[in-house]
């Protein structure tokens, strides 16, 4: 099929490359072409690559805002095919690759989330990403990149708690031609692209293109014949079309689609005398599978006094995930889900226009979101016979052991090979928010300024929820003795039936209220100072894989009721009801969670200095966070849900330097230092039938590393104009992160690693021709653990894999 997929993608692409373009300039243009490159400067993207943002006035260097913006070079060059290949080259920024392309934890400055509501924002071309089973996609014709770090709530409201990454791809207008990608790499690598940008006119440009990716894997199962766990395909395409009717007026209108089908979650057992980390082992293979349609529609009308856009956005999202979910050679359990999501979002923003003494931003936005979710779990032999059998027996092996002769002996037996637990959920989430933001500029003094900002959010969360164990057929017996009886006596029934199940709806509201507050000193341009205090919020759900948990215990119940209500076991009801749990949770206490609020203090500055080659920004920052949201395996070790912390605290530093030593040589430092711990957070644990308190407070928040790293050199070495090779392109690059604590006791962790990618790129006009190495000392590193039934797992990063790409301009 792979061969046959390529074959169409070019046939279907390739005659777009044979229309004509016009080279003619455009009223509104999203790049200024005639920009000089000035070979002994620092390129600053924002003077090249002008893109319009509905809400910014300024440029984001000239905002009192921690910022990194990556150009497509930078994004080429550092090989970033997705969002987990941002990690690192941005301060402060870690995004853990693993599991699949359902996961996609993304922190910054301490904070973060594995599962649930994400921290950090996500736009494309404008149109908010509100799900985080949407944020890992191919980033294919993407021109630019910003990551703002810290909390970004006025402007762009919940779950920017951390900061917000804007992906901006290429505009029609200012790309001409078609581009071809071709490439090929170890561990059977295969990616192929084509995009043909085409201005019809002035007033008209489109793109269209398409790609395909296979990869072969990098981790084997050992269970199941070494076959590769994590291999998989992905393609999709993408349609832009672009109208100016006239100077003040412009229509983008982009469409998207991309299906995902891999194979994931190559978890190893981790020997803790040795440090050693088993190859990954499961008797059925983990697998996800995703459709992801993406539709946005911007408007924009630049008046004499301001400038007004609406962003309509629609996406819809289709995955299922199949899980073996105990992560060993054993048929214990599994979980089967299957999401189906809606999402539709408006937002309507009045802006100023720039170079004003005083500037703004008003709005408005709101988007409505259907979550439909079937995720049963079942239960295999091995499983029911472990986990619900050993529950309720170690209960009857404890009573017996006490020395109460009155106690009889007690065993249960489930006769069901298999036990399904179902679960229907629907979760959907309506939001609506007003917002605005003033900049008084030269306030006081020349190049003082003061920024105010507030946002009104209004979200209402629900769910309804059917969940329910198929009907369970069991045995129990009491064996009496004492020395009063001759021998042993036991009574027995062996056609017990119990049933549970879980019915109904809950609803929650929330209004938020986030200001900011900055002042900014900028003495020259590109240079200034500014610090800045700010609210962000992650909103607050509901942990649907809860149910399992209320299940089970349910079923347990039930099954004490089945045993009391048998005529043989009657003398002993009494005793069979102080056997049940008496302290089941309420469906509301035991699956919410709720909203995490931080308090984020900043100071700062931005500098361009030695005319322009060297620009360095650096940032200290302090955030205090309440009802800090935690990702942990629920008590049974059936699923992972999210908990309240109670408070933390995390305070760092930034560095993010650009320089150009030589005409031909490079260098970026990207730095980060957080150092995120916990205020007040206590729990407890349940351990052979004792409760006990643990207050995690001092320890460090999880997969928050202490440090991130990433220095970068290239080199440049132009050749003869005329002869077939202009310019070889020499790259290299170290990343590094840690130490990452995985769990909240900060018994398991990762120390600093670092690893080294390479490239020599040999490069003509239209053509250039890349040999890369990444993880070139195949260095050996977590990039994922976890805790699931008493064995700590782990996910190992991606070893040394080397290839070729060739790209195409015609």
């Amino acid at each position: 099929m792979r061969p046959f997929a390529t074959i169409l993608l070019l046939t279907l692409l390739a005659p777009l490359s044979a229309l004509s373009h016009t080279p003619t300039a455009t009223p509104i243009d999203t790049l200024q072409m005639a920009t000089p490159i000035d070979t002994l400067r620092v390129i600053d993207i924002e003077e090249v690559v002008v893109v319009a943002s509905p809400k910014e006035y300024r440029k984001l260097r000239e905002t009192p805002t921690a910022v990194s913006l990556l150009s497509q070079q930078q994004l080429q060059t550092a090989k970033v095919d997705g969002m987990k290949r941002l990690s690192s080259l941005v301060p402060n920024m870690f995004i853990p690759d693993y599991g699949s392309r359902l996961t996609s934890a993304v922190y910054i400055r301490g904070v973060g989330s594995r599962i649930g509501t994400p921290s950090v924002g996500l736009y494309v071309d404008n149109m908010p990403y509100v799900d985080k089973s949407a944020f890992d996609f191919a980033y294919d014709a993407v021109e630019r990149i910003d990551v703002l770090r810290g909390p970004q709530g006025t402007l762009y409201g919940r779950n920017a708690v951390g900061g917000l990454i804007k992906i901006h791809t290429k505009s029609p207008f200012a790309y001409q031609g078609t581009d071809l990608r071709l490439e090929a790499g170890t561990h059977q690598l295969q990616r192929l692209s084509l995009t043909h940008y085409h201005r019809i006119s002035p007033k008209f440009a489109f793109s269209a293109g398409g790609f395909y990716t296979h990869e072969g894997g990098y981790f084997r199962n050992a269970a199941r014949h070494n076959e590769r766990m994590d291999s998989g395909e992905n393609a999709g395409g993408r349609l832009r079309a672009m109208l100016l009717p006239d100077s003040h007026w412009k229509i983008d209108l982009s469409l998207s689609y991309e299906h995902t089908h891999q194979g994931g979650y190559p978890y190893g057992q981790l020997e803790p005398q040795t440090g050693h980390v088993a190859q990954p082992a499961t008797n059925e293979a983990s697998t996800y599978r995703r459709d992801l349609l993406n539709a946005a529609l911007l408007v924009e009308h630049q008046a004499t006094h301001f400038t007004l856009s609406a962003v309509t956005g629609y996406q819809h999202l289709s995955d299922r995930m199949f899980l073996d979910q105990d992560f060993s050679a054993e048929a214990i359990f599994n979980l089967l889900q299957k999401q189906r999501i809606h999402t539709l979002s408006e937002e309507i923003v009045l802006k100023s226009l720039p170079h004003r003494q005083w500037q703004w931003t008003t709005g408005l936005f709101a988007f409505y979101q259907t979550l439909n979710t079937d995720g049963p779990v079942s239960f295999h032999r091995p499983g029911i016979t472990s986990i619900i059998e050993q529950s309720a027996n170690s209960v009857f092996d404890r009573l017996s052991a006490s020395g109460n002769p009155n106690i009889p002996q007690m065993h249960l037996g489930i006769s069901n090979e298999t036990l399904p637990i179902s679960g229907l959920f629907d979760t959907p989430t309506l939001s609506g928010a007003l917002f605005h933001q003033s900049t008084i500029s030269d306030l006081l003094l020349p190049g003082l300024s003061l920024t105010l900002g507030l946002r009104a959010d209004f979200e209402r969360v629900a769910m309804d929820y059917t969940s329910a164990a198929a009907t369970t057929n069991f045995a129990f017996s009491m064996t009496m003795a004492s020395p009063a009886m001759p021998r042993p006596v036991t009574i027995e029934s062996t056609n017990l039936k119990a049933d549970a199940a879980y019915t109904g709806h809950e609803r929650e509201t929330y209004l938020q209220l986030l200001p900011k507050v900055a002042l900014q000193y900028e003495w020259a341009a590109g240079n200034n100072l500014y610090a800045t205090l700010t609210r962000g919020y992650r909103s607050g759900g509901y942990n649907i894989q809860m149910f399992s948990d209320l299940i089970t215990a349910q079923l347990s119940n039930a099954m004490m009721d089945a045993i009391a209500a048998d005529p043989q076991f009657s003398r002993y009801s009494e005793m069979i009801a102080r056997m049940k749990h008496t302290d089941l949770p309420q469906v509301s206490d035991a699956t919410r969670y709720k909203p995490e609020y931080t308090w984020s203090y900043e100071l700062g500055t931005h500098l361009t200095l030695f005319d322009g080659r060297l620009t360095a920004d650096l940032a200290t920052f302090l955030m205090q966070t309440r009802n800090q949201q935690i990702s942990r395996f629920a008590p049974s070790g059936l699923g992972r849900v999210t908990l309240n912390a109670g408070r933390s605290r995390s305070y760092g530093a930034e560095a993010a330097l650009h320089a150009l030593l030589t005409p031909r040589l490079s260098v970026n430092l990207n730095y980060g230092y957080t150092h995120a711990t916990f205020r007040s957070y206590n729990t407890n644990q349940r351990l052979d039938g004792a409760t006990t308190d643990i207050s995690y407070r001092g320890h460090h928040v999880p997969f928050v590393p202490t440090h991130t790293l990433s220095l970068a050199a290239q080199y440049r070495h132009p050749l003869s104009p005329t002869s077939w090779l202009q310019q070889i392109v020499f790259d290299l690059a170290c990343r590094g992160a840690g130490r990452i604590y995985w769990d909240e006791a900060n018994t398991n962790s990762q120390p600093f690693y670092t690893t080294l990618d390479a490239r020599i790129s040999l490069q003509r006009k239209g053509a250039q021709l890349d040999l890369w190495l990444n993880n070139a000392f195949d260095t050996t590193y977590a990039t994922f653990s976890f805790e699931s039934l008493g064995r700590t797992l782990v996910q190992q990063g991606r070893p040394l894999h080397a290839g070729l790409t060739l790209k195409l301009n015609f």
